[in-house]
């Protein structure tokens, strides 16, 4: 035999000269969950390790994890239902929280990137991401919402806008109202391919923001469809778009393939709060090795061609590398 591939095996120095795919901190977007109060630190009880911070405590996080490397930041609000409404009003109060919290965050970590997201469910007395008007979700009207709410986030400082609503047509609708207010250098990371996933359990959880009734199938996408993300992309890229993201990422790798073969802008992915619990489950039981499959399953999303990762495994991974 002339040709051994194992011979490229044969050392830990070798096995790395030769390695296709390699993860960085630099990689990553650590998503982070928002409460209002002092002093506040609460797990989410289905996703073990991931708390829910008031804004004292979460500046404190966010200095911590840039001292790992990580230097972005998804904000996500979990917000009482006494604040909630038909038409998620406070969304776009210049006194709410979460606004006056990206200020401060920005604020005190200018050099930190902060992405903020767009979406009614948070604010919504309904839990849908769209006004519901006998049944359905209204696609047009919600665009008006959307666009205040970006407006206000941009305003607080966000420099990266997420929209993930998947409403038809907001890409351009929201970057529109950007650059009709100034904000021509925020950026948009669209939920280009979201699909209406079961892993995003967890995450609910953690900001109580499951629909009131039904489900959002009329609006993410079918997880049968894989060409249809290409109709997704093509719109947002038309609208200007600055990044597509792919959500969830482990059962959709062929979408991240997709997306990354056929587009030259940036692909992001969003390993969910379902498919870190699934791990961390497994983990606490002995069923795997908690840290090989963080790290085999983050590298299967580089491979498939994700630029950006969403993770709540980032700071895992960052304190990983600093050992």
């Amino acid at each position: 035999m002339y040709r051994r591939p194992r011979r490229n095996r044969k050392s830990s120095a070798i096995r790395g000269m030769v390695e296709e795919t390699r993860l960085s901190v630099k990689d990553f977007i650590f998503p982070m969950f928002l409460i209002e109060g002092q002093n506040q630190k609460v797990e989410v009880a289905s996703m073990p390790g991931i708390f829910r911070y008031s804004l004292d405590l979460m500046i404190k996080e966010i200095e911590s994890c840039l001292n790992l490397g990580i230097v972005a930041f998804d904000i996500f609000p979990a917000y009482p239902e006494s604040k909630k409404d038909k038409y998620a009003t406070e969304s776009h109060n210049p006194e709410t929280f979460y606004l006056k919290a990206i200020q401060k965050i920005k604020e005190t970590f200018p050099e930190a990137c902060i992405m903020t997201d767009v979406a009614m469910d948070p604010y919504s007395s309904d839990g849908h991401d769209g006004i519901v008007e006998n049944g359905k979700i209204l696609n047009d009207e919600t665009l008006e919402i959307l666009g205040k709410m970006t407006v206000a986030q941009a305003q607080a400082g966000a420099d990266i806008i997420g929209p993930s609503d998947m409403m038809d047509g907001r890409v351009g609708y929201l970057r529109e109202q950007l650059d009709d207010n100034g904000f021509t250098d925020v950026s948009i990371m669209s939920y280009t391919a979201k699909y209406a996933s079961a892993f995003y359990g967890p995450f609910r959880d953690a900001l109580d923001s499951a629909p009131k009734w039904g489900d959002k199938k009329t609006y993410q996408m079918d997880p049968a469809n894989l060409h249809e993300a290409l109709i997704e992309a093509d719109l947002d890229t038309e609208e200007g778009a600055d990044f597509l993201m792919v959500k969830p990422a482990l059962a959709y790798l062929d979408v991240i393939r997709l997306l990354k073969e056929n587009y030259n802008v940036p692909i992001a992915a969003y390993n969910v709060s379902g498919e870190y619990s699934m791990i961390k489950a497994s983990a606490e039981r002995g069923w795997l090795d908690g840290e090989r499959a963080m790290l085999e399953s983050l590298i299967s999303i580089k491979r498939a061609g994700a630029n950006v990762i969403l993770s709540y495994f980032a700071k895992e991974f960052a304190e990983l590398q600093k050992k």
